[in-house]
């Protein structure tokens, strides 16, 4: 199923809003039905045919992992290009790797780890970097968080121009304490949700409560920021998000806020972080864009660039996806 051939204005405006908010009620698809004025059937059905074809990755519970004390970083490794593939394949079997890309530059695989607490990330990186065909590598943690959250505008083209126009909050890195109960839930509501009138009731009965009782910890889950939202990810490639671009700028030390926050204001941009610099890599902060075209997503680079001021910047675009999942917690 090719999304732009395939889905019509219905299918686009579901999509739209399942990314970026889906109800946490007993009946959800009913709830989203009545907004738009379908049968509860034919959302389910809508829904579960985009979930069939790929487009629809899953929908679940999305979590903050520095909240819930998983270390992780984005590490850049420079790999023999005859040797990518086989690299790939095994740093993907870790199951702290969500995300692992082929990009555009020397240091062409880009991937994210997770470990979750009590472990050391150097031990599991230090056998990533020994495999053959890695010529060297960077580490790079996230020294400051100022946007997480991807919405692919499936309604409307790709903006000519770009406005900085979403509302950027502060976001809390602290760890939060988690009991083993709490563990239960975030196994539970990390889970794929069914497509079934009543889906969230599976989740309720395998932890022994009501479905009410559920939601209620979901939303005190969200309240304390552990929990992004509950939301559906699509597969970007497949909605038509081919151009899918890592940013990166190199921003004098006393505007790195400032330009942070704009750049994160921008609704194209899903993700944006300050990072170090070393003597081979001197961007320090990164925004990735998503955009239906190469071009699309360059004009995106130049109005930020004028926005911010900033000049010297670079797109690594990503040639190819080796892995792309959500971290699963304490599994």
């Amino acid at each position: 199923m090719q999304a732009n051939q395939q889905l019509d204005d219905i299918d686009r405006k579901l999509l739209n809003e399942i990314q970026w908010v889906f109800p946490l009620a007993d009946r959800p698809y009913l709830e989203i039905a009545g907004r738009h004025g379908i049968p509860e059937q034919e959302v389910m059905q809508r829904i579960g045919a985009m979930k069939k074809a790929g487009l629809v990755r899953q929908i679940n519970a999305i979590f903050d992992t520095r909240r819930l004390g998983y270390k992780s970083a984005l590490v850049a490794f420079a790999v023999k290009p005859d040797k990518l593939d086989s690299v790939a394949d095994k740093i993907n079997e870790h199951p702290g790797v969500s995300h692992n890309y082929e990009r555009n530059h020397e240091y062409n695989m880009w991937f994210t780890l997770a470990v979750p607490p009590g472990s050391d990330m150097k031990d599991d990186l230090d056998k990533m970097a020994a495999l053959d065909g890695v010529i060297k590598y960077r580490v790079l943690p996230t020294l400051k968080l100022y946007k997480i959250g991807v919405r692919l505008d499936m309604v409307n083209d790709d903006a000519e121009k770009p406005k900085p126009t979403d509302e950027v909050k502060e976001m809390n890195p602290e760890k939060v304490q988690l009991s083993e109960r709490d563990k239960e839930f975030i196994r539970e509501l990390q889970k794929d949700l069914a497509v079934t009138p009543e889906p969230f009731k599976e989740l309720a009965d395998n932890l022994g409560i009501t479905t009410s009782e559920l939601f209620a910890k979901a939303k005190e889950y969200e309240n304390i920021g552990i929990m992004r939202r509950y939301a559906a990810i699509l597969r970007h490639r497949d909605v038509g998000f081919v151009a899918n671009g890592m940013v990166v700028w190199h921003v004098p030390e006393e505007r790195i806020d400032e330009a942070g926050f704009k750049l994160a204001a921008f609704p194209q941009v899903s993700h944006c972080y300050r990072r170090p610099i070393y003597p081979d890599w001197r961007f320090n902060l990164f925004s990735m864009v998503h955009a239906r075209t190469l071009e699309a997503a360059e004009k995106m680079a130049v109005e930020m660039s004028e926005t911010l001021g900033i000049k010297d910047y670079q797109i690594l675009f990503s040639s190819r996806e080796f892995k792309k999942e959500r971290v699963k917690y304490f599994v």
